[in-house]
């Protein structure tokens, strides 16, 4: 199982704060993406940043391992 979550705008989008995705074998971050983003376009639209396992990464050919813990972020501003 792999563990998806969403911050802020992302979280807001989608109506909530984390999902669980069935794990498969040879499971890229671009596997994952591209289906929530089939499932939640407005959502992926503005997703900035992303986060395999607490890191921050742009490989979107990493491959995600069993209990991965996927995070998903718009950009922020705060004053």
């Amino acid at each position: 199982m792999i563990k998806v979550l969403f911050f802020g705008p992302v979280a807001d989008t989608i109506g909530q704060r984390s999902i669980d995705i069935e794990y498969r074998i040879d499971m890229s971050l671009q596997d994952l993406r591209e289906s929530l983003a089939q499932r939640f376009p407005q959502a992926f639209g503005i997703v900035a940043f992303t986060a395999v396992n607490g890191v921050q990464t742009r490989n979107m050919r990493q491959l995600l391992a069993d209990r991965s813990e996927i995070a998903f972020m718009a950009k922020f501003s705060g004053g």
